[in-house]
C-alpha cells in the first residue's frame, strides 16, 4: 500500500489524511455526488442486499470511466455462482477496475455456492482475474455473529488471497490500534486501513435508512456497537478527535495503519469540507 507512516504527531496525522479511500452507497445520484472528489481518488462502492450486484458493478464501471480508482464490494452471498462471478470479473476488467473488496454479505440464505468471503476468494483465484488489489474486512470491536478466534483464523487464511484489510467502522482509536498490534502478533501481515466516519448528519442517515431498507440499516448498526449513539447526535459526528488520536498512536509507534477508509454515507460534500479543514490543521 503506501508504506510506513513516519513518526511525529503532526506528520503522522497529516499523512494519514492524504491516504484516503471514500466509500459510497450505490444509490441514485451517487455518481454525481462522487464527482466532487479529487481526480483519481479511490472510491469504494458497497454491496446492498436491497439493490443487488448490478447496482454495485454499474456504479463501479461509471466511476472508473470518470477517472476514479473504483473498488466495488463483491458480496459472496449475493452471487449465484461461478458463471455470474466470472461475468462480473470480466465486466470489471473491461472497465479498468483493478481492486475489489470481498465480503460475505448480509443475506440470510446465499444466492448460490458462496456462503462466505473465503469461498468467494478461493473461486476468484481458480477462475483467474487481473486484480492487483483485493481487500477484506476486519473487526476491531468484534462481529455479532462470529467469535473472535474464528475471525482471526479466517483473516490469516484470507491473507493468502488479499492485499489489505479495512476495519469496520469504529469510533475508538485505541480499539483500532489494539487490533493492528494484535494482528501482527497473530501472523496477519496485511496492511490495515482504518475505517472512520465522514461528516455525517443524523437526518441524512435516517433518510438513507429508508431508501436502503430497514434491514440494511439495522444490520449495520447491530454490527457496530459504538455507532448508534454517536451518529444520531443532533449535529452529526465529526471524526476530528478520532483522527488526531490515531495520528498520536502512529507517531508514538503504538499503531501501524496504512491509511483511512472514510464511510461517507454519500455525504461527500460535507465530508470533503471536513477533510480540507482537517488537512490544513494537521499541516499547520
Amino acid at each position: 500500500m503506501g508504506g510506513p507512516i513516519p513518526r511525529g504527531r503532526r506528520s503522522a496525522t497529516a499523512l494519514l489524511l492524504t491516504r484516503l479511500r471514500y466509500e459510497v452507497l450505490p444509490l441514485p445520484g451517487a455518481l454525481a455526488r462522487a464527482a466532487v472528489l479529487p481526480s483519481g481518488s479511490t472510491v469504494t462502492v458497497t454491496a446492498s442486499p436491497s439493490r443487488g450486484v448490478e447496482a454495485t458493478v454499474a456504479l463501479a464501471e461509471a466511476l472508473s470511466g470518470n477517472g476514479f480508482r473504483a473498488v466495488p464490494h463483491l458480496a459472496a452471498r449475493q452471487l449465484t455462482g461461478r458463471a455470474e462471478l466470472a461475468g462480473v470479473l470480466a465486466r470489471l476488467d473491461d472497465a479498468g477496475v483493478r481492486d475489489v473488496f470481498v465480503v460475505g454479505g448480509d443475506e440470510r440464505v446465499p444466492a448460490g455456492e458462496f456462503a462466505d468471503g473465503l469461498s468467494l476468494l478461493r473461486a476468484m483465484g481458480e477462475i483467474g482475474h487481473r486484480m492487483t488489489g483485493i481487500g477484506v474486512p476486519s473487526y476491531p470491536e468484534g462481529h455479532p455473529m462470529i467469535d473472535a478466534e474464528t475471525l482471526w483464523r479466517l483473516l490469516r487464511v484470507k491473507q493468502q488471497f488479499a492485499t489489505y484489510t479495512v476495519t469496520q467502522l469504529c469510533f475508538d482509536a485505541d480499539a483500532v490500534c489494539a487490533f493492528a498490534v494484535e494482528a501482527r502478533s497473530r501472523g496477519v501481515e496485511l496492511p490495515v486501513v482504518a475505517g472512520i466516519p465522514g461528516d455525517v448528519g443524523a437526518a441524512r442517515l435516517l433518510r438513507m435508512s429508508i431508501r436502503i431498507g430497514v434491514g440494511d440499516s439495522a444490520r449495520f448498526v447491530r454490527g457496530n456497537r459504538s455507532i448508534a449513539g454517536k451518529l444520531l447526535r443532533p449535529n452529526g459526528y465529526r471524526p476530528d478527535g478520532l483522527v488526531r488520536r490515531l495520528g498520536a498512536h502512529v507517531a508514538a509507534g503504538r499503531c501501524e495503519i496504512d491509511g483511512l477508509h472514510v464511510y461517507t454515507f454519500n455525504q461527500v460534500d460535507a465530508t470533503l469540507r471536513w477533510l480540507h479543514h482537517a488537512q490544513r490543521r494537521a499541516a499547520a
